[in-house]
């Protein structure tokens, strides 16, 4: 694969080129909270790991019930204000989260906090295609998703020195300073100007999108590219907890692969992006996804049989890669394909639909990757490597239903 230019890690537009530095001064902040927000639950807010766990489970719950309805309200209001509103709302939840006591103010605060950042990941996917035109729309998103693995990287290393002061007010500090990323994030969004005319949209209430919304090929799509997205479940659990319990590699071995799958993403996927430029480059970007995830699965089931911890080591790392490739080329497939297939007047209720099938893995997976997958050993693994198999290959019909749903009608059939 030929590396690109660095020109092609430069958005087309000016409008496209704001977006992504507002995107790495969210991811910045973004990544300042998750390097410290485990400690800041048990030191600043004084909570037990059982109650994270709930509180956090039951804000998933919300984020996922109020997604479409935010959707709605983007279609009737327009993306980019929508997404001015939500980094805004976020911030408030932030400086709210900073001084939060006890698991009742902790769970009111996430779930506030769920369905604003449930919600930001259609708008922020449809704020980019505004900035863009055509399938430059693609190599946006993959741009603003190598800032965003840049920023995280920078707002963990912007964490240390507050983490190692170890006192409350610099766990608060960690934080507020989240919430001062996300307000000067909005202040930028706001000043970004789209590169696409509006489209008018249907103007339905949030409630009644959620009730009325029919379209099940769609839905088949979202379950698909969901399933698919449980690479994010294993990169940030299942990896590692399987290579401390089953395999003879040490736990200093672990910050290794996520470097290579940080190293990889920030380089790797805008060449990758390149795919959806070829016809039907989509669907197989998502088949890809779907093969490269297995072919990972299966590593993760070999890596328990070697008794040399570098052998170990080794099958762990080629399960990375295939993690990595599986994620970047799922990406791509699914941004296009939710974006070609959403209706332009309810765009922001069909992309806020399948962001659900992310949300949900983010509900469940945790749960099945500790429960199932690695409670059944290596036979675990294979069968999800059967799912992901299955996933990928369903991608070909889910997108023809797709096709053939949205083909006009011939003339001569209107006419007779």
């Amino acid at each position: 694969m030929k590396l690109p230019s660095p020109k092609e890690y430069v958005p087309a537009t000016p409008a496209g080129r704001s977006f992504a530095v507002t995107s790495l001064i969210n991811a910045v902040g973004t990544g300042l909270y998750l390097a410290g927000s485990a400690v800041f639950f048990v030191r600043s807010v004084g909570l037990t790991n059982a109650q994270v766990g709930l509180g956090l489970a039951i804000s998933g719950v919300v984020g996922f019930l109020t997604t479409v309805p935010i959707g709605a309200l983007a279609d009737r209001f327009g993306a980019k204000p929508t997404l001015v509103l939500l980094q805004l709302w976020r911030a408030g939840g932030f400086v709210a989260l900073a001084f939060a006591q006890g698991m009742l103010s902790f769970t009111l605060v996430s779930c506030c906090l769920a369905a604003a950042e449930a919600a930001t990941q259609p708008m922020t996917q449809a704020v980019a295609s505004a900035t863009t035109e055509g399938t430059d729309r693609t190599r946006t998103m993959a741009i603003v998703r190598t800032v965003r693995n840049f920023g995280f990287s920078l707002g963990a290393l912007l964490a240390a020195p507050l983490l190692a002061a170890d006192r409350v007010w610099t766990y608060r500090g960690i934080v507020l300073g989240t919430a001062a990323a996300f307000v000067l994030s909005a202040a930028m969004l706001s000043r970004v100007r789209t590169a696409t005319a509006a489209t008018v949209q249907k103007k339905v209430g949030p409630l009644t999108a959620l009730r009325d919304f029919r379209d099940w090929r769609y839905l088949l799509l979202t379950a698909v590219n969901g399933v698919l997205n449980l690479h994010t479940t294993i990169l940030s659990v299942g990896l590692s907890l399987w290579a401390l319990q089953a395999t003879h590699v040490s736990a200093g071995f672990l910050p290794v692969l996520i470097l290579v799958n940080t190293v990889m993403s920030i380089v790797l996927q805008v060449p990758i992006s390149r795919l959806v430029d070829r016809e039907g480059g989509a669907e197989r970007a998502l088949l890809l996804g779907g093969l490269a995830l297995t072919a990972c699965c299966l590593a993760l089931a070999l890596a328990k049989a070697p008794s040399s911890a570098p052998v170990a080591g080794a099958v762990l790392l080629a399960a990375c890669v295939l993690l990595t490739f599986g994620e970047m080329w799922q990406a791509v497939g699914g941004w296009e394909l939710s974006y070609e297939f959403a209706p332009e007047d309810s765009k922001g209720v069909h992309l806020s639909v399948f962001s659900l099938g992310g949300t949900g893995q983010r509900i469940v997976g945790p749960a099945l990757l500790t429960s199932v997958v690695i409670a059944a050993g290596p036979a675990g693994w294979i069968g999800l490597a059967v799912v992901f198999a299955a996933a990928g290959l369903l991608v070909a019909p889910v997108t023809r239903m797709l096709r053939h749903q949205s083909a006009p009608v011939p003339v001569e059939e209107v006419a007779s």
